[in-house]
């Protein structure tokens, strides 16, 4: 311990995590005090960092306050029961972690701390969250997951600088609409796993979230304001109430993934067939049908059905591999909305035919043909090495020429660039 504590003392920084501390030695609080007579105390620099977790320590005492210039203490992993009211004496920190122990309550103290930055109360025994956080301006990132917690303290419109909040494993009923609209530049909210009926019609003041996760509550729609997140990537509203989705989740552009088990979805719209999804999870619904729009949805790698009481799908298309499911639903679609459009039954057999040359040349030639989407035959043969999709008017190469490892050039798309396009297993460009 001498040793650790004169490397400290040089440092700034301690770490005890681990070594079945039942306390904080008291030397740790006057660590200053202890200079030993073979070091230069002028040059004895203040702790700045603490690290506790993972102890059997029950008590963080008062005498914390000495470390004045504290900015990151974490005693996450031990066996508090509540933190001393001095916290608020530490004006330079900005990271406490307090995860991991048997917290009741946390002192109104806390919001003289008004550096903070990070804090974490995550998995803890806490009812509510202190009303002087909301003095802590420059609260970017705040953990309470997994507590009792049943509101959101009103003060907290003041921390406009969140960009992080997860209330995971809760008893919220509610989100304050004013506190949504307060925090303009959050990129992530969870708020899963709590007892909340409704989303609040201020969330689509939230451009910049990236990630919403509002799965296992009691919602039963999903407002029309969601059109506003247009930074959202992930969505996850699984184990809810819903019955309808909001045409306006369609324009959501960068959502790639969009989890909606476990509800009582009765269709899917016609509208969220625009969204080009990675994953999508419609799985346990009350889904009779899917529209044939879906088809179109070729960026999807995961197309989650089971549970779903479908009647117009063979139960081998919906447990079977997405892009055969996808390439079924296209067969659907009026010949005007489908990703090979004005393709008239002339050209699908001259693709044909191009097609069954190609399985011996291994070169697959549809120039000239006035294409304006590439034919799924390119992606779905595994065997081609050459295909000639020049003289078209095609706008938009698919992800799926992501998965033909084999392909290695795809000849002048003049359309859509003024240079050829090539596609290799060494390099791309």
């Amino acid at each position: 311990m001498d040793r650790m504590l004169k490397a400290a003392r040089s440092s700034g920084s301690l770490n005890l995590s681990n070594r079945s501390l039942r306390e904080v030695p008291d030397e740790v609080y006057q660590i200053l005090d202890a200079v030993r007579e073979d070091e230069k105390w002028w040059e004895a620099a203040e702790m700045q960092k603490l690290i506790l977790a993972h102890n059997n320590i029950e008590v963080l005492k008062e005498d914390v306050k000495n470390l004045s210039m504290l900015s990151v203490l974490n005693i996450s992993h031990n066996r508090l029961s509540h933190l001393p009211a001095a916290i608020g004496d530490l004006p330079m920190l900005k990271s406490l972690d307090v995860s991991f122990n048997s917290i009741l309550c946390i002192p109104e103290e806390i919001g003289s701390a008004t550096a903070l930055v990070k804090l974490d109360y995550s998995n803890n025994l806490l009812k509510d969250l202190p009303n002087s956080l909301g003095s802590c301006l420059d609260l970017s990132e705040l953990k309470a997951s997994n507590n009792s917690i049943t509101r959101l303290p009103e003060d907290l419109v003041n921390c406009s600088k969140l960009m992080k909040l997860d209330m995971e494993g809760n008893k919220l009923a509610a989100i304050p609409e004013n506190l949504l609209s307060s925090w303009t530049i959050l990129s992530e909210l969870n708020a899963s796993k709590n007892l909340l009926t409704s989303i609040p019609e201020s969330i689509g003041t939230l451009s910049r979230l990236i990630r919403l996760d509002f799965h296992q509550n009691r919602i039963s729609s999903i407002p029309s304001s969601i059109m506003g997140c247009c930074s959202l990537k992930e969505f996850y509203m699984g184990n809810n109430m819903l019955s309808s989705l909001p045409a306006e989740i369609g324009a959501l552009s960068l959502l790639g993934t969009l989890d909606l088990h476990s509800n009582q979805l009765k269709e899917y719209p016609v509208e969220a067939c625009k969204l080009r999804l990675s994953v999508l999870d419609l799985s346990n619904n009350a889904l009779s049908g899917l529209p044939p729009q879906i088809g179109t949805m070729t960026t999807l790698r995961k197309l989650l059905l089971t549970g779903n009481p479908l009647r117009t799908l063979r139960s081998s298309l919906v447990s079977g591999p997405t892009p055969t499911l996808l390439k079924y639903l296209r067969t659907r679609l009026p010949d005007a909305e489908g990703p090979e459009s004005a393709t008239s039954p002339m050209k699908e057999d001259q693709i044909a035919i191009a097609t069954r040359e190609a399985l011996s040349s291994k070169e697959l030639s549809l120039g000239g043909l006035a294409l304006t989407a590439i034919p799924s035959a390119v992606w779905e043969s595994g065997e081609i090495l050459k295909v000639d999709l020049s003289r078209n008017s095609i706008q938009e190469i698919p992800n799926e020429l992501s998965l033909c490892t084999s392909l290695e050039v795809i000849l002048d798309i003049a359309t859509l660039f003024d240079t050829k396009i090539w596609f290799g297993k060494d390099d791309q460009h």
